[in-house]
């Protein structure tokens, strides 16, 4: 296949290299000469292991050839990628200016050319933006169609800089969105020698996984800096503490706790929190992130209600109360949180879950709920009927199955509202299904 790379810094040059040695002939285009007269010399413009090599060899070759005229790359070639920076602007918005110049010049070279093209997009963006943005650039510049004339994807990169040849030829995974299936499946043809999960999806989630990977890449590091801050007040071993956090692939470093639902509760995270939060104050230690969970949890609940007020009923089902499936445990429970603040908000409620019942209620669990909802046996339902005969609004809050037959009983005019997807079954355009986090 014959490709053009826009944009020679390190996602371009390591991508522009890289599809040459998988047997591609590649364009790579620059507005800055210096560094196109770098590749034309069969030189790296950037420090990357091994990158050297590969350019130097494919610029002999004759494979890999650097210009400066978009309209030439686009004419000698089927598909362009487009790697071009998105740095942030003083506010810390994204400044998607290059991606923006890029598109406009791709499509007037469109413009003049009558096969189709497909266009790339390797920039990171924010969702929404190829669509809002880029395509409409390129639909004005080119005079042409996007799906017709020519075709968009997106095409999110996971280099690491230091590593990115072998990340490139190794990556966790390869993620392609694009407005139509069959152009995703186009676009990942340029790696159909690359051993790795495949993902095709919408243009709009392959934008998002990005942030998603790399803010949880930032969390990663500032949740270790401040155990280990913590630990070293303490005199404790920081990096024989975090060897062993690490070893738990069940939970710490898995799927687990990584869906989008309701905020955390129970009787051990709650007060895990609060309690190192604490602690690192006793030390003088500053812990911003730290500190900062109970209040994001809080706000959770926060949105919950803000999008059952939204609905404009006030006759509330609550299927599930305790924190979680198959427990009775109510204590910090967040739904606990949430029905307090609706009843004081003047909502009707009522609740059903089979394992909480006021008599079989004991010890600091039954302490708790006399604490916050001293009326709990008032709003408490035997049976889910009387939740769907008295509900506008049913909330699925936690995820025993038993609740999926009630599913089917609601009635056209019944709301339900799912903090859990409790079944990927439900489809989110159903009219009256609203996730909470989809």
């Amino acid at each position: 296949m014959k490709i053009s790379v826009f944009g020679l810094g390190y996602v371009g040059c390591v991508s522009a290299a890289c599809f040459c040695d998988l047997g591609h002939e590649v364009w790579g285009i620059d507005v800055d000469s210096g560094k196109v007269e770098f590749l034309k010399r069969g030189q790296s413009p950037i420090v990357e292991k091994d990158l050297p090599e590969l350019i130097s060899k494919y610029t002999k070759s004759g494979t890999l050839h650097a210009i400066t005229s978009c309209a030439e790359a686009v004419e000698n070639t089927e598909i362009s990628l487009v790697c071009v920076g998105t740095p942030s602007l003083e506010s810390g918005a994204l400044n998607t200016e290059y991606v923006q110049r890029v598109a406009a010049e791709i499509g007037a070279a469109l413009r003049e050319i009558s096969r189709p093209h497909t266009i790339v997009i390797r920039s990171t963006l924010l969702p929404g933006t190829t669509r809002r943005e880029i395509v409409p650039r390129l639909e004005r510049f080119s005079g042409k169609k996007e799906g017709k004339d020519f075709f968009i994807a997106y095409n999110p990169e996971f280099l690491r800089e230091g590593t990115a040849i072998r990340d490139f030829y190794e990556p966790p995974k390869t993620v392609v969105g694009a407005l139509q299936e069959e152009t995703a499946a186009h676009a990942a043809t340029l790696y159909a020698e690359i051993t790795a999960p495949l993902f095709l999806t919408k243009i709009e989630e392959a934008e998002m996984v990005k942030y998603a990977d790399n803010v949880f890449h930032a969390v990663k590091i500032v949740f270790g800096n401040e155990i280990g801050a913590i630990a070293k007040q303490l005199g404790v071993d920081s990096h024989r503490v975090m060897e062993i956090f690490v070893q738990d692939t069940k939970l710490n470093l898995s799927p687990y706790y990584l869906k989008p639902g309701f905020a955390f509760g129970g009787s051990c995270l709650p007060k895990d929190v609060r309690a190192l939060a604490a602690r690192a104050v006793d030390l003088n230690v500053k812990t911003p992130m730290l500190f900062s969970l109970m209040e994001a949890n809080r706000e959770h609940v926060q949105r919950a209600v803000k999008t059952i007020h939204s609905f404009g009923k006030k006759k509330i089902g609550l299927l599930g109360l305790a924190f979680k499936a198959g427990t009775d445990d109510l204590r910090e429970s967040p739904m606990v949180d949430m029905v307090e603040i609706l009843l004081g908000k003047g909502y009707q409620i009522r609740i059903y879950d089979k394992n909480v019942a006021m008599a079989k209620l004991v010890g600091s669990n039954r302490r708790f709920i006399e604490t916050t909802l001293p009326h709990l046996a008032e709003l408490l339902c035997e049976t889910t009927d009387e939740i769907l005969a008295h509900s506008e609004v049913i909330v699925v809050a936690n995820n025993d199955r038993d609740f999926l037959p009630v599913l089917d009983k609601v009635r056209p005019e019944q709301i339900v509202f799912d903090l859990v997807r409790i079944s990927r079954d439900l489809p989110p355009d159903r009219n009256n299904y609203h996730g909470f986090c989809w």
